[in-house]
């Protein structure tokens, strides 16, 4: 009969986090296990398609400058989180039932029942994220890269601030899951 060790059974386990080269999350950075750490900035969406043509010539133009003064490999990443609407639409209600004015009531009331549609038939409402993340081992140029960006980012006409711990999170959670998303917690621990 074989028998095997309890502890080394429970050694020869293999979790995905045990090939993850991760320390930990802190301070809106991963932390690796060679001392780089990873981070960037998070950018707030911008519809610049609602715009007069020139001034999406204008956007395109000011994110194209913003790309090229980047010398340095970074990532830019895309993600959507699912949102729940359900929120959104209990302060519309309020909001409908305390104007007055009939024609914001009507605008109001239109965009109720737009949001009545996206809950009537199960779509799933999305939010769009958009990620610039590169690696680095000094701490002072990573804070001066993410000023710069930060900086840059908003002369070409977007909002931007430091990725946080739970955007770190989501983004691995992402990853490991192939988008699906968990209810279990999250995928690195910070122990």
């Amino acid at each position: 009969m074989l028998v095997v060790n309890s502890k080394k059974a429970n050694q020869l386990k293999k979790y995905a986090e045990d090939w993850l080269p991760i320390r930990a999350i802190e301070n809106g950075e991963i932390i690796l296990e060679n001392g780089f750490r990873v981070t960037g900035v998070k950018v707030r969406p911008r519809n610049i398609f609602i715009l007069d043509y020139q001034s999406q010539n204008n956007a395109i133009f000011n994110l194209r400058n913003f790309y090229n003064t980047i010398d340095y490999p970074f990532w830019l990443i895309i993600s959507d989180r699912p949102v729940d609407i359900n929120v959104y639409l209990a302060q519309l209600k309020l909001l409908y039932n305390s104007v007055q004015v009939q024609s914001i009531r009507k605008l109001i009331r239109e965009d109720i029942e737009k949001a009545n549609l996206f809950m009537s038939k199960e779509v799933n409402v999305t939010d769009t994220e958009y990620f610039i993340l590169f690696k680095d081992k000094r701490p002072e140029i990573i804070q001066k890269k993410v000023q710069n960006m930060v900086s840059n980012l908003a002369n070409a006409g977007l909002q931007s601030s430091q990725v946080s711990n739970d955007d770190l999170r989501v983004l691995l959670d992402g990853f490991m899951n192939g988008g699906s998303t968990t209810e279990f917690g999250t995928v690195v621990s910070n122990i």
